[in-house]
């Protein structure tokens, strides 16, 4: 096949109309399911978890949906056609996460939780400073989430106008953030569900579309594909190799440890995704939705590395670096080019169409996490740890339940169960009719006001993360998510001598040095694509801190319950092992 020339990368100016207009459908659509979705319901439950009325399948979507975000669909592809074979180790890393969620948590966490995973842990460690330090967790990880997907929307929308101007990608990010306020706001887990799932067709329908299209452009020859992206990369048979990106030197090669080991360890720890699993009525139906997720990511992932090689075969490396710094137009791009190019219709149209897709997938994935963290905040710092929970919620000696279960004893006298269920239930929350209308109406109305304050604060955020790779911002979260949330999820569910000091002490002894070590990286000063890239306070080398902050959320939860002067409540225990294995007592 004779060499492909790459072709302009801007779509022509009389056809933006054209995708002003689907976009501007995609919001139409997604406003009229929320407004829909937020007539059925206004209690907690129905605000948190969408009434626990989901199928498998339907979960499955909404899972892989909040999962293939804009770091998927745009970063990923992105990272591909730019640095070729390191590219590709982004999806591995996404996708081999899903093993640990289905082995590790899915089941356990839908029987032991209700809404969040500090329930998880409150069933067990009834303290307020435990709730409060993974409710903070939980925030600052949806935090970082969420500006890698306002990011992404910025500059999709910045290429759709045909402009890459700095206003545009800013009113861009203002928008997508007033937006998701009003669908958390509005809507709650039930509108953001079916958001999720109409997107999550959408992404794997489109890029579905474009993988059969490229394979059509090459004749199903997936070596010349290969020796076309090599040819069109810049760098020749080194694309097709590892070290384009991380093997320059022992630093990058350490880096890239680094960014793998909180990829595929960081999934588990994602407030998000952990709230997916109370969307349905069972652990059996949490574990089934888990490997539908598994079969719709891996599949969308086998297409994202095609369309990365097929944007740098088609398009050239250098053309989508002038496009956007960091890669982040490689698809909607290779879309106009499948399309029959700049200036045709069928070009523009495609461009229009996947553009739009995207558009949703970014959408849909803030509206999630802007849920997860108002949740956070609400049940777990207002309600659980400022507030207080009603009576038998709280630590003390006093507010031990189920005294019939000792050691590991599998099976629980049916009188005696019955007293631990009710003071389990009463830590994590559950029971709601045990709780005041009145105070739970108070608990969402909270919730609500966090999502604005939250959304704002995503927003101030993701003005100063604009040149920023929105798959190398995603790697930052599932890091602290990582370093904070799953050694504590672990210990709880695993280790009998766990204690509360140990549960905080983990928290924070993951999350402040993961958020430390990233402040004096060079993600933040000292490169010219840092954040601030006129300064340089950087001392720690490596662009993801999870190398050093997951082992340390792991020792100093250790350390905590070896120092701990109050020992581990083995009744506690047991009936959090029996809820966990049987569901006997879950909601």
């Amino acid at each position: 096949m004779r060499a492909a020339t790459p072709p302009p990368v801007a779509p022509a100016g009389d056809h933006h109309g054209l995708a002003v207009v689907l976009f501007a459908v995609v919001v139409l659509v997604t406003l009229g399911i929320t407004f829909w979705a937020g007539r059925r319901g206004s209690a907690a439950e129905d605000f948190y978890a969408g009434g626990r009325d989901f199928t498998p399948l339907q979960n499955g979507f909404a899972l892989s949906g909040d999962y293939l975000s804009a770091a998927s669909f745009l970063g990923v592809a992105g990272l591909i056609a730019l640095y070729g074979y390191d590219g590709v180790l982004y999806s591995i890393g996404f996708l081999v996460a899903w093993l640990v969620v289905l082995m590790l948590v899915a089941e356990l966490v839908r029987n032991a939780g209700r809404y969040t995973l500090a329930d998880v842990l409150a069933l067990r460690l009834r303290r307020r400073k435990v709730r409060a330090a993974a409710g903070g967790a939980s925030v600052v990880v949806t935090l970082f989430y969420l500006v890698a997907q306002m990011v992404g929307a910025g500059s999709l929308v910045a290429l759709l106008l045909g402009t890459n101007s700095a206003q545009a990608r800013t009113w861009t990010i203002v928008a997508v953030g007033g937006l998701m306020i009003v669908y958390v706001t509005i809507g709650g887990m039930r509108a953001t569900t079916w958001i999720q799932i109409v997107k999550a067709f959408l992404l794997i329908a489109g890029s579905v579309v474009l993988t059969v299209l490229l394979v059509v452009r090459f004749h199903g020859d997936v070596a010349e594909l290969m020796r076309q992206a090599a040819q069109h990369s810049g760098a020749g048979q080194r694309y097709l190799e590892p070290g384009l990106k991380y093997g320059k030197s022992f630093t990058s090669r350490l880096d890239f440890f680094s960014l793998g080991l909180a990829l595929v360890l960081g999934t588990a720890g994602l407030p998000h995704i952990l709230s997916r699993f109370y969307t349905v009525p069972t652990a059996r139906a949490a574990r089934r939705s888990t490997m539908w997720a598994i079969g719709l990511v891996g599949g969308f992932y086998l297409m994202a590395i095609a369309l990365g090689l097929g944007a740098t075969a088609l398009i050239g490396s250098a053309e989508v670096r002038h496009a956007n710094s960091a890669g982040n137009t490689a698809v909607p791009l290779l879309a106009l080019v499948l399309g029959g190019g700049n200036g045709s219709t069928g070009g523009v149209v495609l461009f229009a169409l996947i553009s739009a897709i995207a558009f949703a997938t970014i959408l849909a994935v803030v509206a999630g996490l802007t849920l997860a963290s108002s949740a956070a905040f609400a049940h777990d710092i207002w309600a659980g740890a400022w507030r207080g929970r009603p009576r038998g919620s709280r630590g003390g000696r006093g507010a031990r339940g189920g005294r019939g279960l000792r050691g590991r004893r599998a099976v629980v006298p049916a009188s005696r169960r019955s007293r631990g269920e009710a003071d389990a239930r009463a830590a994590t929350g559950a029971g709601a009719d045990s709780a005041p209308a009145a105070a739970e109406r108070d608990e969402v109305l909270v919730a609500r006001i966090a999502a604005v304050g939250i959304g704002a604060v995503a927003i101030v955020l993701s003005l100063f993360a604009q040149q920023l790779n929105v798959a190398f911002l995603v790697g930052l979260a599932f890091a602290v998510a990582a370093s904070a949330n799953l050694p504590v999820l672990l210990y709880s569910l695993f280790w009998r001598r766990f204690t509360a000091r140990g549960a905080v002490w983990s928290v924070y002894g993951g999350l402040i040095p993961a958020v430390v070590l990233v402040t004096f990286s060079p993600v933040v000063s000292g490169t010219k694509v840092a954040l601030f890239p006129g300064m340089d306070f950087h001392w720690f080398p490596l662009e993801n801190p999870g190398i050093v902050s997951i082992p340390l959320g792991f020792l100093a939860g250790w350390i905590g319950t070896l120092t701990s002067p109050e020992p581990a409540d083995p009744d506690r225990y047991a009936e959090l092992e029996v809820r966990a294995l049987t569901g006997a007592g879950a909601v």
